[in-house]
């Protein structure tokens, strides 16, 4: 569906049970504002970079300045927040740009200032590693090939977050030759050894220790973890701060003598440094912004509540709507260029026919 926004359009789309996406065509500062407050669960887009293209009908990214284009950037941001429910998320992909041969470093500015000003909080910043890069004749600096991904809440507490739908497969814990064996192949023995030999824990730590590891390998052997490490005063440096002031487990140190660090049953979650080539797979007509789909899985799988909404303020070719109705998820897609918006719906209605196949 493509149209001008209205309320009258969007408060039957929120409250219907249409899977298909909403596409709005128009300003989206102005698209915006007529979106109920509290009514979005997740956030996803990649606004047009400052000075970078030509874009049809003008719009963001036309500015001056860097600074007048963050400006307006933000102006858009805060209806992002408004229209964001207080469990949501939002994900802003960014690149820079350089001026008189300086790089401006435009997103950090447009994040500092949301911190700073509209007072959300920085969860995650992902760097996208494209793996390869564009045409490049510069002989005086290095190629870029990343981009920034910035993950943003509206409070640091309450917010959606299903860790467990991004986690990788984990490895599972052995039993080789009558001993328990953890996923990465602890048996406890080393740990047993180090224990006795040890000459900063006393006896009673030393008999605490070795009781704390027994249950430990216990725990290994009704598949509640799959893993771990203990950590033994003076024999193992410490994986955080040794400053009791900073670090809990510092503090655990010194009063038992030993820790452990144990691994999620369910898998370890994605780190905030992703590979994603941005291959043009979906043989766009036009629109060539090399935003690819895999960029908005994590995100909406971890951020985005099924059945929930996805909102992209400059959804082009509709990626982000794309992978909302891959994985289940309404989505309302905003973008000035009808011409983009007739690619988009192309897209999704191809998608929707497969799904219902």
């Amino acid at each position: 569906m493509i149209d001008q926004a209205s309320d009258i359009q969007v408060l039957p789309y929120l409250e219907g049970d249409s899977m298909a996406p909403l596409f709005l065509c128009g300003d989206s500062l102005q698209v915006l504002q007529h979106l109920p407050s509290n009514s979005i669960d997740c956030a996803i887009t990649s606004p047009p970079y400052w000075g970078q293209r030509s874009y049809e009908n003008g719009g963001i990214g036309l500015e001056e300045t860097p600074e007048e284009f963050i400006d307006n950037l933000l102006a858009i941001i805060a209806e992002i927040r408004r229209v964001l429910k207080p469990t949501g998320s939002f994900w802003l992909n960014l690149g820079d740009t350089y001026k008189n041969k300086s790089l401006l470093g435009i997103p950090w500015r447009v994040a500092l200032r949301m911190t700073d000003e509209q007072k959300w909080v920085l969860r995650n910043s992902v760097i996208w590693n494209k793996q390869k890069g564009g045409m490049d004749s510069t002989t005086d600096r290095l190629r870029n090939l990343h981009e920034n991904f910035f993950h943003f809440v509206k409070s640091g507490k309450g917010y959606y977050y299903d860790s467990n739908s991004i986690r990788s497969k984990p490895r599972q814990a052995t039993v080789k030759n009558g001993a328990v064996m953890s996923a990465t192949g602890v048996s406890g023995k080393r740990y047993r050894r180090q224990i006795e030999l040890s000459t900063s824990l006393t006896d009673q730590e030393k008999v605490n220790a070795f009781q704390a590891l027994d249950n430990v390998l216990v725990r290994i052997a009704n598949g509640e973890i799959s893993d771990f490490r203990m950590i033994i005063r003076d024999m193992h440096r410490a994986t955080h701060s040794d400053q009791e002031k900073v670090s809990g487990r510092a503090r655990e140190l010194i009063e038992k003598g030993f820790y452990f660090l144990f691994y999620h049953p369910n898998g370890t979650l994605p780190g905030d440094v992703w590979d994603i080539i941005p291959e043009d797979s979906q043989k766009r007509e036009k629109h060539y912004a090399v935003y690819p789909e895999d960029l908005c899985r994590v995100p909406i799988m971890s951020t985005c509540p099924p059945g929930g909404i996805v909102l992209d303020p400059f959804c082009g070719s509709g990626t982000t709507n794309k992978v909302a109705l891959d994985l289940n998820r309404k989505s309302i897609g905003i973008d000035q260029s009808a011409e983009y918006l007739k690619l988009a719906k192309k897209r999704v209605t191809s998608e929707t026919l497969k799904i219902l196949a």
